[in-house]
């Protein structure tokens, strides 16, 4: 089951914000004017009140904090092998790509676009209630293609040079299969590293990126779930720019990687 936390985290905020704005301006007031009527100490709040009175200043910092700019994520799967492994716990940058109203996603500040290369959490397309997080290949207008694992945007070839066999020693929590193979690629400005399974078949195909639109691509090229296989990213979609990775620990099998606290996200 998916949990929408910004939507309880609204929900909370309101109704304790109401709760006390309520008490405040109808019944307070009352209540000291029946102590003083019976020369008897003010009553304490009810406890609903009491509790709302103490939550919301924190809940709203919260909220403020969560949707406007940072948030902090899980890595569920390998999609994102070598730069992210599961386990991950990583912090979003909110506003990057503009100032968006919670839950409903809608950008009220334009602010930035992705960038060729960025790593970008977003609403998976054909199910906007769960989140993915993938690289930024193609940016609107593009034309990418994927012929026998190679990656070409607008017709140029993007380099990439082997840096070897990735092994479980590369990775604490999980061992990746024997074909692995390491690349660094240079993908505009940013340089990167990819992982590719040699005995694994490429998906090749051509997308012509539309307006408004975004080509992702996970970094464990042949095993990521992404826009090859289901299509494009619209910008409304999208949550954010990953920045750096704050803890790394696989509750599933009870294993830590304590070096990758504070890690940059390239």
């Amino acid at each position: 089951m998916n949990i929408d936390f910004a939507l309880v985290l609204v929900v909370l905020t309101s109704v304790s914000g109401l709760i006390w704005l309520a008490d405040s301006l109808l019944f307070r007031q009352g209540r000291m004017d029946r102590a003083v009527q019976k020369s008897v100490e003010a009553p304490r709040e009810p406890v609903a009140v009491e509790y709302a009175r103490s939550l919301f200043p924190v809940l709203l910092i919260v909220l403020v904090f969560r949707s406007f700019l940072f948030e902090p994520f899980k890595i569920p799967s390998g999609s994102m092998i070598p730069t992210l492994l599961i386990g991950d716990f990583i912090v979003v940058n909110k506003f990057a790509y503009g100032v968006r109203l919670p839950v409903i996603n809608k950008k009220i500040i334009s602010v930035g676009a992705p960038q060729r290369g960025d790593v970008v959490v977003f609403r998976y397309p054909k199910d906007p209630g769960i989140n993915f997080i993938k690289r930024a290949i193609g940016l609107p207008g593009d034309t990418i293609s994927y012929r026998n694992k190679q990656l070409y945007v607008n017709g140029e070839k993007v380099e990439k040079v082997s840096a070897g066999s990735f092994t479980s020693s590369d990775i604490k929590c999980s061992t990746p299969a024997r074909d692995a193979v390491l690349f660094d690629e240079q993908l505009g400005n940013v340089n990167h590293e990819i992982l590719m399974h040699v005995d694994r078949p490429g998906r090749d195909g051509q997308w012509k990126v539309p307006e408004g639109h975004y080509f992702m691509m996970g970094d464990n090229r042949d095993r990521s779930n992404d826009s090859r296989m289901w299509g494009f990213v619209p910008e409304e979609n999208l949550l954010g720019r990953a920045v750096g990775t704050w803890l790394n620990f696989d509750f599933e099998k009870g294993c830590a990687d304590w070096s990758r606290m504070g890690n940059g996200i390239n």
